[in-house]
């Protein structure tokens, strides 16, 4: 007899498990044509917004917050120009790291003034950046005249900031969550700490602004850090293009979600999205832009996004320049008088003179890359080791596994043979299911699959003393191995990881059991399976009776890379947090 059912959904029979598993089938990059999903409340969408902002500080190694420690800013000298003033400043962002930068201030002027981020984007000389169609220092003294405080910060790997490269980073590195897109979103968050120690900064009125990589930065600082209240992302809200860069990439950043949706957890603060009509942003006011709009309309509050689109190529030119000083200078500074809001002429500074460290020396406390690394590393075991909110360590190793309880399953049981698929992911997962009717149910997890577990002693006693039992096919194991186009550079910003994967498919069929067998669930792992058991019954929202041998599985990044690769999981405990929460 052949059996349809849904565990977990009352009307099972609108639901099907898919002939292919859709994690093989669709694997999206950088440049997948993504569409914004509808949300029909706001209550949907608010929840939607905390898990993108949870989501983007996992990968960005942010999550849980390291300790902001002392900026100690320096400035190593002055130059006062026509109207403003510009210091070539250092902050320590994290210790022994700095970061550099250039913090235009306006002279006479006096009180709380508003406040503006600068992020630059992937030209040749960073902030120092100055032509025709591309001028950092055109956008921040033009700001400074007006009456704001800017700070124009480098990316990693730029200018003053070359403790480390710009692109960086291996496998170790990723198990720890150090990456150039989460060293440089810190950055931008201790950037905006610095702004509001300055005594002249309205700490209300925080914006900031950037283009191309710098647009990337713009939205993804706004999109986690709510006291910046105002954004204008320049030439980089696309739904078919992403970022292609390491500091726009990292491993977990984009599942199930792309850019657009990210800006959208701006909303309601105020934004300008500016494109450009000869660059990937050339569909923004008819594709982009309304997605976003609708999110504002959610909260009443439409007229707090706009659009402008400039005729030229990939810019942060003088006519995009305006359009982002008459927005700031609307809602930031209630100046309607466009005449005042112009980009006028400025005395280029040289180079070298704008350059905290002319002689590209660092502080005497400076880190090396090495020492640096392993900075970030103790910072995280000190953080985990001072962990006892169990509930926050299980949604730390929820979130760098990137899994989650199904809420709505389809299974298809025919005979001993069992499909399971989560209902509007698409993924399959087959295996064997021996089902006796007692209360009690065995998971049984083997590295080769079902029909390689349902051969060992263990699956044999089991069942001779009557005992239901499921055996499953994880993740491209036993029958369910099929081929995956992992060439894309950064298939792990969008893709989860094999061994990701086969943790989901645990949690998969343990929800199934859940509803079918009223007594006590118990996991079996074996052999190298065993650590994939470990994760999934540590992040399990039920009591699961695990069995699982590591068989010399240590938690050593070394042990990680070779037998179980999820990026991340270190920074988020690793094995010392998991054993903490299945008492192993």
């Amino acid at each position: 007899m052949k059996l349809i059912a849904s565990a977990l959904f009352a009307a099972a029979l609108t639901f099907f498990v898919p002939a292919e598993d859709s994690r093989n089938k669709y694997t999206p990059d950088d440049n997948t044509h993504f569409a914004m999903p509808a949300y029909s409340s706001l209550s949907e969408w608010e929840a939607r917004k905390q898990h993108l902002r949870t989501q983007i500080l996992s990968a960005a190694g942010l999550f849980p917050m390291p300790p902001k420690t002392p900026l100690n800013p320096a400035s190593y000298g002055r130059l006062e120009r026509d109207g403003y003033s510009i210091d070539k400043i250092l902050i320590e962002t994290l210790p022994g790291y700095y970061l550099g930068g250039n913090l235009y201030q306006p002279l006479r002027r006096s009180g709380k003034l508003p406040a503006v981020l600068l992020a630059h984007g992937h030209w040749k000389y960073g902030r120092l950046q100055n032509e025709v169609e591309y001028s950092v220092p055109a956008l921040a003294v033009n700001l400074a005249r007006q009456g704001y405080v800017v700070f124009a910060y480098d990316m990693v790997g730029y200018n003053d900031t070359r403790q480390t490269p710009h692109s960086f980073g291996g496998q170790d590195e990723q198990l720890w969550a150090f990456s150039p897109f989460g060293l440089q979103l810190w950055n931008s968050i201790r950037s905006v700490d610095y702004l509001l120690s300055l005594p002249n900064v309205d700490a209300a009125r925080i914006a900031i602004t950037g283009a191309s990589g710098g647009g990337t930065q713009t939205f993804m600082l706004a999109a986690v850090d709510e006291r910046v209240r105002f954004a204008a992302p320049v030439n980089m809200m696309s739904d078919s293009m992403q970022g292609g860069d390491p500091c726009e990439d990292a491993p977990g950043l984009r599942f199930g979600t792309f850019n657009t949706e990210i800006a959208a957890a701006i909303a309601p603060r105020r934004m300008l999205v500016v494109s450009s009509t000869h660059d990937w942003t050339k569909h923004t006011p008819y594709e982009e832009y309304p997605a976003i709009r609708k999110i504002y309309e959610l909260y009443g509050r439409a007229n707090r996004v706009g659009s402008v689109q400039v005729d030229a190529p990939h810019n942060y030119n003088k006519e995009s320049r305006e359009a982002v000083y008459k927005f700031f200078g609307e809602h930031m500074m209630g100046q309607r008088d466009s005449s005042a809001l112009q980009d006028h002429e400025f005395e280029q500074e040289k180079d070298e003179d704008l350059l905290a460290l002319r002689d590209g020396q660092p502080p005497a406390n400076a880190l090396n890359y090495d020492a640096l690394f392993d900075s970030w590393k103790q910072i995280s075991r000190r953080q985990a080791e001072a962990a006892t909110d169990r509930s926050a360590i299980r949604e730390q190793l929820r979130l760098a596994l990137a899994v989650e309880w199904p809420t709505r399953l389809a299974s298809d049981v025919d005979h001993e043979n069992v499909l399971l698929s989560r209902v509007g992911v698409a993924d399959r997962v087959g295996g064997l299911y021996i089902a006796t009717g007692s209360k009690e149910a065995t998971l049984v997890i083997h590295p080769r699959g079902a029909e390689a577990a349902r051969r060992t002693p263990v699956v044999q006693s089991l069942v001779e003393a009557g005992r239901s039992v499921m055996m499953i096919d994880t993740f491209q194991t036993g029958n369910a191995h099929a081929y995956r186009n992992r060439s894309s550079r950064y298939f792990l910003t969008y893709n989860h990881s094999d061994d990701a994967n086969r943790v989901q498919d645990i949690l998969t069929a343990l929800a199934f059991l859940k509803m079918n067998h009223s007594g006590p669930i118990k996991v079996v792992g074996l052999e190298n399976a065993a650590v994939w058991c470990l994760f999934a019954a540590a992040v399990a929202p039920m009591d699961v009776a695990l069995t699982a041998n590591l068989e010399g599985f240590d938690g050593s990044d070394e042990s990680f890379r070779k037998s179980f690769f999820v990026p991340g999981l270190q920074r988020a405990g690793g094995l010392r947090a998991a054993r903490l929460l299945t008492n192993k």
